[in-house]
């Protein structure tokens, strides 16, 4: 049984499952904080934060692997209570795949429309999306509910009037997708984040979308990323975050 990863190693396994190349222009994916090639371990998450960086050192593991990148805008100053600042004083590495897992066979849009139950799942939008076909069908405010239930959170829809077959989900912010999502044929876009203009664009295209946060459209993503790092090197500690959480919380004295 192999004892020893390295981190360049570990970083050849996730690249050949979501290439580093295949992240927009715009994004910052791959080895983004490096602090040396022996991995003692790996922490799962869906954003690196303060809490993230103590619970890695905690447990031993000197890689965090997330969704988000831990740099995303270009540097322009950098303090000791900066993440990327933390993360070199603790020694731990981060390697971040973003839009390229977003795309990936498995990847974060094909495990969103699994935990919703799509079936016939096929890529859209330049394969950032997914679509696939309800159980059965749904009218918008059921829709709703479903994904409110399948993902353990409050959403906001803007319902069209036509009942929903075929479903579009784009993770994270993904509210201007509803043009493309009626081009593949959906009924309906799932995503985390819609602005208001969004909302009106998808019912210019004849569509509903639901809203279901971007943290509950991704946070599935690190069971999957723990799991088949987990059984690429089962000799490694590979471990899901528990300090990850969504920045909002919800009131439901709120909700209309």
């Amino acid at each position: 049984m192999q004892k020893s990863v390295s981190l360049t190693e570990l970083t050849r396994f996730l690249q050949a499952w979501a290439p580093f190349e295949t992240a927009e222009a715009w994004d910052n994916a791959g080895v983004l904080v490096r602090c040396g090639e022996a991995v003692t371990g790996v922490l799962c998450a869906l954003d690196i934060t303060p809490a993230t960086v103590a619970e890695a050192e905690a447990a031993g593991c000197n890689v965090v692997v997330s969704h988000h990148p831990v740099i995303f805008r270009p540097l322009k100053g950098l303090s000791q209570r900066d993440v990327p600042a933390l993360l070199l004083r603790a020694g731990i590495s981060a390697v971040c795949l973003h839009t390229n897992l977003d795309r990936a066979a498995g990847g974060v849009n094909d495990v969103l429309a699994a935990r919703l139950g799509l079936l016939n799942i096929e890529p859209f939008a330049e394969g950032i999306g997914r679509t696939g076909l309800l159980p059965r069908p749904m009218r918008p405010q059921e829709l709703a509910a479903y994904t409110a239930k399948a993902l353990d959170t409050p959403v906001k829809y803007a319902p069209a009037e036509k009942s929903i077959v075929r479903v579009a989900v784009v993770s994270g912010s993904g509210g201007d997708y509803a043009k493309e999502a009626a081009e593949a044929g959906a009924d309906c876009l799932v995503t985390g984040e819609a602005g208001h203009h969004d909302a009106l664009d998808a019912l210019a295209a004849g569509i509903s979308v639901v809203a279901a946060t971007h943290f509950a459209t991704e946070t599935l993503i690190t069971d999957a990323l723990a799991q088949r790092i987990g059984a690429a090197y089962p000799a490694l500690r590979v471990l899901r975050s528990k300090a990850d959480a969504d920045p909002f919380l919800y009131d439901p004295a709120c909700e209309k």
